[in-house]
């Protein structure tokens, strides 16, 4: 019996060690001038010659948000080196999550470490994606970057890791826009839809109605400059489904506030054979929808 107990009490210890171990371990590796974080962990830029125009890509899952805080910075603000993070991702010069659809001004979505009067910078994502640019000039300069993730009860504004999987999108009587970004051609089935308001009324177009989703479709990341697809401001609990062939394609949920909405969907990424064909003079011919 005792020999038992010593063994279990063993067992319980070695567990105990191996999870504060596992608690313990943190991800270190050097960060790339044009870099892209998806793990937790501690990188560390260290310049190895001029790099002028270094921006560095950070995703979680879609049920979390990301915590990032600079340590070790050695630049110089006064000859023109910078880091900045940013809430979102700016691509090709388009912002992601969009100005109508972030929760804060675009001003304020900036965190610079040259005009920060504390020693480090620390910022949280409002979404699954965030980022870092950073211009250093002399050799031997450089930063860490703690990245660490958090869990997002009510997620909004998502970029989707993959180009295929699915997602439910609820917003709970706050008026805001979310929207689910997949940065690939894909087919979205829509396989549920519930809406506060029962059922659609005289509406001129869903945009009358407050509580609506809209698909979109486009070659850039912010929403609002995509092509609207479709979208539908009425419950169902059947399949919809739409090919979208486009570099982007978006799920946007529209919210007034008064109601409890939900959006259910799945996505996968379009054979190269399922590409729509482009019309000839058509304004779609940018990306094509069918």
């Amino acid at each position: 019996f005792q020999d038992n107990e010593a063994s279990d009490g063993l067992y319980s210890l070695l567990s105990l060690a191996q999870k504060r171990e596992s608690e313990d371990f943190i991800f270190r590796r050097p960060l790339r001038c044009l870099d892209m974080l998806a793990t937790d962990g501690l990188f560390t830029f260290v310049a190895s010659k001029p790099q002028l125009a270094c921006a560095a890509f950070i995703i979680a899952e879609p049920s979390e948000v990301i915590s990032l805080e600079l340590s070790d910075v050695s630049i110089d603000c006064s000859a023109g080196d910078f880091i900045k993070i940013f809430d979102g991702w700016v691509l090709k010069g388009e912002k992601f999550p969009s100005n109508q659809d972030h929760p804060l001004p675009l001003y304020e979505r900036y965190t610079d470490y040259c005009s920060s009067t504390a020693p480090g910078a620390t910022s949280r994502s409002s979404q699954n994606v965030a980022m870092i640019f950073f211009r250093i000039h002399s050799p031997a300069s450089g930063f860490t970057l703690a990245v660490k993730k958090l869990y997002n009860p009510f997620p909004c504004n998502i970029m989707s890791q993959s180009p295929e999987g699915s997602f439910t999108m609820v917003m709970p009587h706050l008026r805001k826009n979310c929207s689910f970004s997949i940065i690939y051609p894909v087919e979205i089935r829509l396989t549920e839809l519930s809406l506060g308001h029962i059922e659609r009324l005289a509406w001129s177009g869903c945009s009358g109605s407050g509580d609506y989703v809209e698909l979109l479709g486009g070659n850039g990341v912010d929403t609002s400059k995509m092509f609207p697809v479709a979208d539908l401001c009425f419950s169902l609990s059947g399949l919809a489904q739409m090919k979208i062939g486009c570099d982007n394609s978006v799920v946007r949920l529209v919210s007034s506030g008064n109601y409890i909405n939900r959006v259910s969907f799945q996505y996968r990424l379009l054979e190269h054979n399922e590409l729509p064909k482009a019309r000839e003079n058509s304004l779609e011919n940018f990306c094509t929808v069918e």
